[in-house]
């Protein structure tokens, strides 16, 4: 076991090195400046469009705008703004909440570009139905000669797709809150019984498809982003004379990168720094992975630029909120500094030490939303790639693949299942990132057409 998470861990160092740093890092600021900073100057439009003001059922597309964007949400608001903060900060310090906000920052562009060609690219399966997302506007937008990079995009993505990281951190939060405190043995059939119960619970949803799947996805996300926002401003309330000290930490740490343990990158500390705030936040946010193109690209519309600026509210309120969020209450706190803990164990201490007998059950809570919440919108991705590759009538197939893989990662160590994804999530950008830095100018061209469409409405 131990040679296997050894070489895990070498292939997502590996994965996540300079070059893919500078193509998500280096190609969303690309993005950002040819778009001319379009995802802040209709900051204000992308939020009429998501309150439904331009919705049309006659559109073509399966869900809604806010289906869309709760379904994407769904996904990228889990375990990676609760275990993945708190690993972060474990490793690197308050300073690698600042290089998630970069990231964040430049993922809003590089997600407008994204979904705004998986709608303007959208394919049909094998059942002659519309669909969207990377491996689609590769073909549909650059060719036939370019599908290896599609069948690379699908391939990666059947098993970035998995539930691993989440069902591991749940069933560590059920571990350590539930189980231990109240004298009961954790052991192989603990585990198994709680990945039993996930089986369950996402086998009913998941095998009713998108629609059930986005449905389920637009009543949870709401009520789990108040939730959680509502248990850390109590925490910061508590704690209040910390938070000013910490906002100024996170961004001084940043440049100093006093507090990092680990392996220098481009040569000294603060690249390696800067190397883990990127990957966290890519592993947050999934800006450039290719993901969330996959449940936009579902939506009822006929604009492309609409479901763009839709989609790039996503890593505002994931990354740039809730992570934030979740840095705080951990930071303010002081149990980064008194404990060994990382991922989602960390995050409960601060919770705890905040709210003593009620903290981590809240928390408990919240982890439970926000992982079933994502189990069900991963499937929905995992199972489009084997659409793709094999057709559409064996796409449920990946659903008993992807139900499998819940008991594997209940019974696996946390750091090899977060490396694992990782290193798949680099993987999947390479296609995603490289198709759309190619067809920049054709999103720009798309965004002048849809500002003197505006004109005329």
């Amino acid at each position: 076991m131990k040679s296997i998470d050894h070489i895990i861990s070498e292939f997502s160092s590996l994965a996540w090195g300079l070059p893919l740093l500078i193509l998500l890092i280096g190609g969303g600021l690309y993005l950002l400046v040819r778009s001319r900073f379009l995802p802040f100057t209709f900051f204000g439009h992308a939020l009429r469009v998501l309150r439904g003001k331009y919705d049309d059922p006659n559109d073509p597309g399966e869900i809604s705008h806010f289906k869309a964007l709760t379904t994407a949400l769904s996904s990228t608001i889990g375990m990676g703004n609760i275990a993945g903060v708190a690993l972060a900060i474990s490793v690197g310090g308050p300073g690698a909440m600042f290089w998630m906000w970069v990231s964040a920052i430049v993922g809003m562009s590089t997600k407008f570009f994204t979904s705004t060609l998986a709608i303007m690219y959208r394919g049909k399966d094998s059942n002659g139905e519309l669909q969207g997302g990377p491996m689609y506007f590769i073909v549909e937008g650059l060719g036939k000669q370019w599908k290896p990079l599609a069948i690379m995009f699908s391939v990666f993505g059947m098993l970035g797709a998995l539930p691993v990281v989440n069902v591991n951190q749940l069933k560590q939060a059920v571990n350590d809150i539930l189980l231990v405190p109240n004298g009961i043995e954790v052991s192989l059939y603990t585990n198994l019984v709680i990945a039993a119960i996930l089986v369950v619970l996402t086998s009913i949803v998941i095998l009713g498809g998108i629609k059930r799947i986005s449905t389920i996805a637009s009543k949870l996300v709401p009520a789990m982003v108040v939730l959680y926002f509502g248990l850390v401003l109590i925490i910061l309330g508590i704690n209040y004379t910390e938070v000013p000290k910490y906002l100024q930490l996170i961004i001084t740490d940043a440049f100093s990168a006093d507090f990092i343990k680990g392996d220098a990158f481009l040569g000294g500390m603060l690249g390696a720094l800067i190397l883990l705030g990127i990957r966290r936040g890519a592993f947050s946010n999934e800006a450039g992975i290719g993901t969330a193109p996959m449940a936009h690209g579902a939506a009822k519309t006929a604009e492309p630029v609409r479901e763009g600026l839709v989609a790039m509210l996503g890593p505002a309120i994931d990354t740039l909120v809730i992570c934030t969020l979740t840095a705080l209450a951990i930071l303010v706190t002081g149990v980064w500094q008194t404990t060994s803990d990382n991922g989602v164990t960390l995050t409960a201490s601060a919770f705890e030490d905040a709210m003593p007998g009620i903290g981590q059950y809240a928390l408990m809570i919240c982890v439970f939303i926000f992982s079933i919440s994502s189990l069900f919108s991963y499937s929905y991705y995992g199972s489009k790639c084997m659409s793709f590759l094999f057709g559409a009538k064996h796409k449920h197939y990946y659903n008993y693949f992807y139900i499998l893989s819940i008991i594997l990662a209940a019974t696996t160590d946390f750091r090899t299942m977060i490396n694992l994804i990782d290193g798949v999530f680099a993987l999947m950008a390479i296609p995603t990132m490289t198709a759309t830095l190619i067809m920049a100018p054709r999103v720009v061209k798309e965004i002048k057409a849809y500002k003197n469409r505006l004109k005329k409405v």
